[in-house]
């Protein structure tokens, strides 16, 4: 069968567009502008890998990514660094940037002009600088052990710093986002405060709280790369009001998930002022991306969550990498801990506008297939700051054609291809396919009836032409097709509050029952309890009334006195 102009063999209805071609949402800056084509899959030789001698772990993971990703030897090097977290100016100047420019030069990686370039505003006898006039190098990969943020030199005094907000007059700033301005070094850019972002030398970081979890970041790019980026996407937005003056917080958020969604992503906008519950289900992670709480909170206190190979995770704290070597103190820790393979975070203060750009970051990342540090350094609006940058900058999970990999999947017989599907059926609901077609695309191959993950969307697609029955029908086939422990927890939820609608209430009761005995450890059992209770007196059963009752009782939490006045 051919639709719109592509070979798309058993695949795609002929009442369905061809889902591979819809467009999608373009950012603001190239509205009215031709795209691009994308390039040529990055290669290992553009990088350059910098590990730290004083540091034997952080060998191995240069290494590692040096054999994944095919770096030429003489492009990893070893440095003498402090073993900390922080290190001072100096150090940074001496033992970090001045080394590895030097080691650049000397390997032709870089290549400068000859020092007749005046600096703006300067007097004839002030010294010249260079210029790169070519570089073989556009990325800079830094190992586990590698510092990660430059002290304040309290001795610092730069010429002109006083004219800049009180706030904006420091001089720490992250090793990542201070060493991308490597290139433009000996025109001695200032210190104090962020500068505008030139796009220079993108430097990103395999790290985190052990050397393994920083070994494994390239480990799942590659995986993600080869079989897709697929799960769903999570943004929660705290639903600020338009004159809020922290409002570009959400809607940094509320762009990211438009284009998710439009992208093909199942996806989720939460825009309840308080961040997701720890009970919320959230299964199958592939995007994440919310604000604002200090401490870790939410599905990421579980145990185990579901992040998938590749997965992207950012929560917004302003010291949400304060430190990184931690799984326990701080949001970028625990996410790469958890199972993230790339994200970002703060080492101090950004405050709001100088933090990343999500909104461009998924634009870039998603929609246009750049790679992760192209489409991290797009979406930050300085250097010279406080972010921070983790991930393999290779990754590129949407470089490839999808039309390609989803017949790859196939070819492979792989359940991935579940996913493929879910996607299809999500781009013709962002152009406006009615449920009963994209019901009958699901329907028409038997590959769904063993995919949970296709048999839930069948049941919302019926929810939404409110065939209620046929609806919490799918959601119970699904639970026995094998769904992820968050997907089941879901399920039932869903098949629970919709049979309390749709009857019977002994089957609905039921669901409950079993989210509890399955899950007993889930922690929202209060809000199970307060759902069932009405359901107990509907079926008339005194035992099940009384147990909802003390179980709510117990697990209340006890009132807050009223303040002393």
């Amino acid at each position: 069968m051919t639709v719109c102009g592509s070979a798309f063999p058993d695949m795609t209805p002929a009442f369905l567009v061809c889902a591979w071609l819809i467009a999608l949402a373009v950012p603001p800056c190239v509205v009215g502008a031709s795209l691009p084509p994308l390039p040529a899959a990055e290669r290992g030789s553009e990088v350059v890998v910098v590990f730290n001698a004083r540091v034997a772990e952080s060998r191995g993971v240069a290494e590692h990514y040096a054999r994944s990703r095919r770096v030429p030897r003489e492009q990893v090097y070893g440095l003498d660094l402090p073993t900390g977290e922080a290190m001072t100016r100096r150090e940074f100047l001496e033992q970090l940037q001045q080394p590895l420019l030097r080691k650049l030069e000397q390997n032709k990686l870089l290549t400068f002009s000859p020092a007749t370039n005046p600096l703006p505003q300067t007097r004839l006898s002030d010294a010249l600088f260079r210029r790169v006039v070519a570089a073989r190098v556009r990325y800079a990969v830094l190992c586990y052990g590698v510092p990660t943020k430059i002290e304040k030199d309290p001795t610092l005094i730069e010429e002109g710093a006083e004219k800049a907000p009180p706030e904006l007059r420091r001089n720490e700033a992250a090793v990542d986002t201070q060493l991308a301005l490597l290139p433009v070094a000996e025109q001695k850019p200032p210190w104090a405060g962020p500068l505008h972002n030139p796009g220079l030398l993108m430097v990103t970081r395999l790290d985190g709280p052990s050397a393994a979890i920083a070994r494994g970041l390239v480990d799942k790019a590659l995986d993600a790369e080869t079989n897709g980026l697929w799960g769903r996407a999570y943004f929660d937005a705290r639903g600020l009001a338009t004159n809020d003056s922290y409002r570009l917080g959400d809607d940094y958020l509320r762009g990211a998930a438009r284009l998710a969604q439009r992208f093909g992503f199942e996806t989720e906008l939460d825009e309840k002022p308080e961040t997701f519950s720890a009970g919320h289900p959230m299964s199958q992670i592939a995007l994440y991306a919310g604000w604002y709480d200090q401490d870790v909170s939410g599905p990421f206190t579980q145990s185990v969550v579901e992040f998938m190979p590749g997965a992207f995770a950012y929560h917004l704290y302003s010291f949400s990498a304060q430190t990184i070597r931690s799984a326990n103190h701080s949001w970028v820790g625990t996410l790469l801990q958890k199972g993230a393979t790339c994200t970002m975070g703060a080492v101090d203060e950004p405050y709001l506008s100088g933090t990343p750009d999500i909104f461009v970051f998924v634009s870039r990342f998603m929609s246009l297939g750049f790679t992760f540090g192209e489409a991290a350094y797009a979406a930050q609006t300085s250097l010279s700051w406080q972010t921070t940058i983790l991930g393999d900058p290779l990754y590129r999970p949407f470089g490839q054609s999808l039309e390609a990999l989803h017949h790859e999947l196939e070819r492979r017989q792989s359940q991935l291809l579940e996913w493929s599907h879910l996607l299809v059926v999500n781009r013709n609901l962002s152009i406006g396919s009615g449920p009963m077609e994209l019901i009958g695309y699901i329907e028409s191959f038997p590959f769904y009836r063993r995919s949970a993950v296709l048999t839930e969307k069948l049941g919302d697609l019926y929810w939404a032409k409110g065939s209620l029955g046929d609806a919490v029908d799918a959601y119970e086939v699904a639970l026995k097709r094998g769904p992820s422990p968050q997907q089941t927890v879901r399920l039932l939820l869903k098949a629970a509050e919709r049979r309390a609608i749709y009857g019977p209430d002994a089957t609905a009761y039921g669901h409950y029952q079993t989210l509890i005995q399955e899950h007993p450890g889930y922690p929202d059992l209060l809000k199970v309890y307060q759902q069932m209770l009405p359901l107990a007196k509907r079926l008339n059963n005194p035992a099940e009334i009384e147990r909802c009752e003390k179980e709510i009782k117990r697990r209340r939490p006890p009132a807050v006195p009223p303040a002393k006045s």
